[in-house]
């Protein structure tokens, strides 16, 4: 009877965890690093003779920040090669190549997120990164917000500092 109940407990801790991992998602949405189907996908291939596309694309984003009291900053920002009036573009690139890919989209609708303010800067982000168009507003209205600005820090100052 006993060994019964730890084969019931180990099944049902099994169903459990594999449940809670189908469930596990990365910051961009998509399927965790450690989940089956994010595995390598296949790119269609090319007939013989065709040329690859270029892989290497001139990234161009126009960054307006506003921090609450003075005039906004417009800043021009290339990335392959960094460059641009950006203060800081390898910093700014770094910090695309990090987080760019979840940070620069909008917090979905039904997003539970802290009600904490994090102060009055905004900032927007126009313009191509990856080859793909970049229409993204930032602000420091609530945590969801709070945390896409932090993971942009060196594309965007620190809150408080301009």
């Amino acid at each position: 009877m006993l060994s019964c109940r730890k084969i019931v407990l180990a099944v049902s801790l099994l169903a459990t965890l594999t449940a809670v991992a189908g469930c596990t998602q990365s910051p961009t949405g998509g399927p965790s690093a450690g989940s089956p189907s994010a595995g390598p996908t296949e790119s269609p291939s090319a007939e013989p003779g065709t040329p690859a596309p270029s892989t290497t694309t001139r990234d161009e984003l126009i960054i307006v920040f506003r921090d609450g009291s003075n005039p906004q900053v417009t800043w021009r920002l290339t990335c392959n090669p960094p460059g641009g009036d950006h203060p800081d573009p390898e910093a700014a690139c770094r910090a695309l190549d990090r987080d760019g890919e979840w940070a620069l989209q909008s917090v979905p609708k039904n997003k539970m997120c802290t009600q904490v303010y994090g102060g009055p800067e905004q900032a927007t982000i126009t313009g191509t990164w990856h080859g793909k168009p970049v229409a993204s507003r930032l602000s420091l209205i609530n945590g969801c917000e709070t945390a896409r600005w932090a993971a942009l820090i060196g594309l965007l100052p620190k809150p408080g500092i301009r």
